[in-house]
């Protein structure tokens, strides 16, 4: 080997040999380093105050379970159908996710449908404590309820300010998926406002991509200062997993709500007293307006808020409280989430010219026309009102091309009962459609006797 080989040959064996002194001084660079960013003392600070929860119950089946002609007791009668001997009924048992809003009082926020006809609910805390919970009240609507369990060193969540989302912001899901006990997934706000995923519900969504799946239900969306902004309700999903789309209510939602159900046991949602109808292109050419947005009132009923305060058929209402309303869809959730005796500022086109006018939110009475849409989406652009002598529901009008309209319901028809349940009014009307996706309309038009059904 010649001189210039050997000596790089050493030069190459000094550089092998001295690279372990350079790993071995390596940690103490490490140390120095900036430290990598973690949401581990986030999620270690919030995630006491999620909890599991599981309950056990009852079902009964709902007549709109099975065929609706078998609940209709002409039909029974006619083909000599044996009366059922008693309601069927089956047992479940299922699970979910909560928020500890006050620790002091042991307030838990969930959905609606996670205690839904439970009568056993057992709490489950990440310390592994378990105890029972009780119902303080529940609102179908906004999918909203409120438990309390009173227990020693309880961790609440502080509440955030949702309306200070906006989209992109970095958000945390905490929630039990699939019986997996305190999973943390993360993601950002993908849209805000997004209806339509629960349409017999109040809805002003949060979208997030943070993965939420069956059991996350009623658990937090958590944003980076750890505030709880949403309770995760919802997933759009062909499979029942997780593809980056899910829906949480927004946390200023959930406080009217829960005030409300902490006071009240119920939410006492008032009436305005419109009938509303969607703005499409058609409609606002003929109104002279250049934009398909907010909700043209195709009806003020006699004596109502909206009567009181000017609004008149014909109108276009454009925004509530400052709040600019899209769609017919947002000035119901709007409304829907105000209380008796609020003062609600109404912005509105007539004959093209903005106005604005003041009205007090009523009392829901049991006599007066019915906002028909309140009580099923299939009856929108129906004008209700309750039968003189009591014997039913009176349809008022029904607006060409609406889906009542398109279903074969009139107006004059005398509406007497949902399957085979027998109404006498509104009330007992609303009453009985709670949580039909399809209601079977007993109809009397004249001498003859019909069976619309409307979804």
């Amino acid at each position: 080997m010649n001189l210039r080989l050997q000596f790089a040959a050493a030069a190459l064996a000094a550089a092998f040999f001295a690279a372990p002194a350079v790993h071995a001084a390596s940690p103490a660079a490490v140390a120095d380093a900036a430290p990598m960013p973690s949401l581990a003392p986030l999620v270690k600070r919030v995630s006491p105050a999620v909890v599991n929860i599981s309950t056990r119950g009852t079902i009964k089946e709902q007549p709109g379970q099975r065929n609706p002609l078998l609940d209709d007791p002409f039909f029974r009668r006619f083909f000599d159908v044996p009366p059922d001997s008693k309601p069927r009924e089956r047992q479940f048992q299922s699970a979910g996710s909560g928020v500890i809003v006050d620790a002091k009082n042991g307030y838990i926020i969930t959905n609606h449908h996670v205690v839904e006809n439970a009568s056993e609910i057992t709490i489950t805390l990440l310390d592994n404590r378990s105890f029972s919970a009780k119902v303080i009240g529940s609102d179908e609507g906004a999918d909203i309820a409120v438990l309390q369990a009173k227990q020693p060193n309880l961790v609440a969540m502080t509440l955030g300010d949702s309306s200070r989302l906006e989209v992109g912001d970095y958000v945390v899901a905490i929630g039990n998926p699939f019986a997996l006990a305190n999973t943390v997934t993360a993601g950002i706000v993908s849209a805000l406002g997004r209806s339509g995923i629960n349409p017999e519900g109040y809805e002003n969504f949060i979208q997030t991509d943070a993965s939420i799946n069956p059991g996350n239900s009623g658990g937090a969306l958590v944003n980076l200062r750890g505030e709880l902004v949403g309770i995760n309700s919802a997933i759009l999903s062909r499979t029942g997993g997780n593809i980056g789309i899910g829906f949480a209510i927004p946390v200023n939602m959930v406080k009217g709500v829960m005030d409300q159900l902490i006071k009240y046991g119920q939410v006492k949602r008032g009436v305005l007293g419109v009938n509303i109808y969607p703005v499409t292109p058609d409609i606002a050419k003929e109104f002279g307006v250049s934009e398909s947005s907010g909700a043209l009132v195709a009806g003020v009923v006699q004596g109502s808020a909206a009567e009181r305060a000017g609004v008149k058929t014909g109108d276009i209402i454009t925004s509530i409280n400052g709040a600019t309303m899209k769609d017919a869809g947002e000035l119901r959730n709007a409304i829907g989430m105000l209380r008796v005796g609020d003062k609600v500022e109404i912005g509105l086109l007539r004959d093209g010219k903005p106005r604005k006018v003041t009205a007090m939110i009523a009392e829901r009475g049991d006599t007066e026309t019915a906002n028909a849409v309140d009580i099923n989406r299939g009856l929108d652009g129906t004008d209700l009102t309750d039968a003189p002598d009591g014997g039913g529901v009176l349809v008022k009008a029904v607006q060409e091309s609406s889906p009542a309209a398109e279903a074969g319901l009139r107006a004059n028809d005398l509406i007497v009962g949902i399957g085979r349940t027998p109404i006498s009014n509104i009330k007992s009307f609303r009453e009985a459609a709670q949580g039909a996706a399809v209601l079977v309309l007993n109809v009397r038009r004249g001498s003859t006797q019909l069976l619309i059904p409307i979804r």
